[in-house]
């Protein structure tokens, strides 16, 4: 009993320390070769996988339904931070057109991986949904899925512009003599910063919404609600400003909450949340 506690409380802290130190590899070690950090991200999302097993991710096999349930949720909403830790290997987004080119295939597939990523903590959130439904939840809950299948379409066509138009665009920048942009490039890439302003906004609002939808059915504590609305509501007011006239700070931390991955971490450390409590 006290190995099988040492154990959980072990991958509790190992899953919780994942996405910070992801992103702080990430921006500290840049862009590693794929042969280095391919295997590399192979065992660690081997092991994220057995520490979300041996914290109550097991129990989604058990014979208690509504445990089930509840660990099958947890899963969904770890998933999408099992894929998303490669980019600790790929390292940010290339500083210019030209290093954005030469890595052409790596930021393809990094935005592949964010729209499957996305595509998991949809169906997480839904599973969310009806199970909190069910517990006698429904306002809450419906205006968090409400929020994530508007966020849903509007984070694909984002992830696809920045996968495959932007690649393609640069590519094209690279290839000609002239250093200036076609008229059609600024209002394209204002249009989709507007668009990433939206579902980026949305994202956060939905965890603010099961947040207390969970607390509403005991599923979260009040102090931990009460951490994932704050957290949350600083993330909607930070991405909502405009990109230009705002000081260097904000404009950094504005930057910071829009990252594609960043507000995938509230739901993640919420399914950490759950698995535990399923598991106890």
């Amino acid at each position: 009993m006290q190995a099988s506690r040492y154990a959980r409380n072990i991958s509790q802290v190992y899953l919780t320390l994942v996405p910070f130190l992801g992103l702080i590899i990430a921006f500290a070690s840049g862009h590693s070769s794929y042969k280095i950090y391919l295997p590399i991200w192979l065992l660690h999302a081997c092991l994220m996988l057995l520490a979300a097993w041996v914290l109550g991710g097991h129990l989604s096999r058990g014979p208690d339904a509504n445990k089930k349930r509840i660990a099958v949720i947890g899963l969904f909403l770890i998933g999408p931070w099992v894929l998303i830790s490669i980019f600790a290997g790929i390292g940010p987004l290339p500083a210019n057109a030209a290093a954005w080119v030469a890595t052409a295939t790596e930021q393809q597939i990094r935005y592949y991986i964010l729209i499957i990523a996305g595509l998991i903590a949809a169906g997480g959130f839904m599973l969310l949904r009806e199970y909190l439904k069910e517990a006698g939840e429904s306002l809450y809950s419906r205006l968090g899925s409400t929020a994530v299948v508007v966020a849903t379409p509007l984070f694909i066509i984002n992830m696809a512009f920045w996968g495959s138009y932007l690649t393609e665009s640069y590519r094209l920048f690279t290839a000609s003599a002239s250093a200036n942009r076609p008229d059609w490039y600024l209002p394209v890439r204002a249009l989709f910063e507007s668009i990433t302003i939206v579902e980026v906004a949305l994202i956060y609002v939905a965890t603010i919404a099961f947040a207390v939808s969970m607390r509403r059915t005991s599923l979260l504590k009040p102090a931990a609600c009460t951490v994932y609305i704050l957290v949350s509501l600083v993330g909607v007011v930070l991405c909502s400003l405009p990109g230009r006239g705002v000081p260097a700070p904000l404009a950094i931390a504005s930057f910071a909450v829009s990252i594609p991955a960043i507000p995938f971490i509230m739901p993640y450390l919420m399914a950490i949340n759950l698995l535990r409590r399923v598991g106890n």
